[in-house]
């Protein structure tokens, strides 16, 4: 009684494609896997551009030599 056998999950799948229909199933798995690959891309986004900060800030430090010139206007 505690677990189940593959005979019982094949009449529980049974009875969901009959409630829902094989097309609403498909859509749902579609939809599902399209939020897990945008998850996986947010993340890889995210280390990407902390990756990216982390760079940004190790360039703070350095110092930029250059000259200041004033804009002449034309009269």
């Amino acid at each position: 009684m505690g677990s189940w056998s593959i005979w019982h999950w094949l009449i529980v799948l049974v009875i969901v494609m009959l409630v829902f229909g094989t097309k609403k199933l498909r859509n749902i798995g579609q939809d599902l896997g399209g939020a897990v690959k945008g998850f996986k891309d947010g993340v890889k986004e995210g280390t990407q551009s902390d990756a990216s900060a982390k760079q940004v800030e190790d360039q703070a430090g350095t110092t930029i030599e250059g000259e200041a010139r004033k804009e002449q206007t034309k009269s």
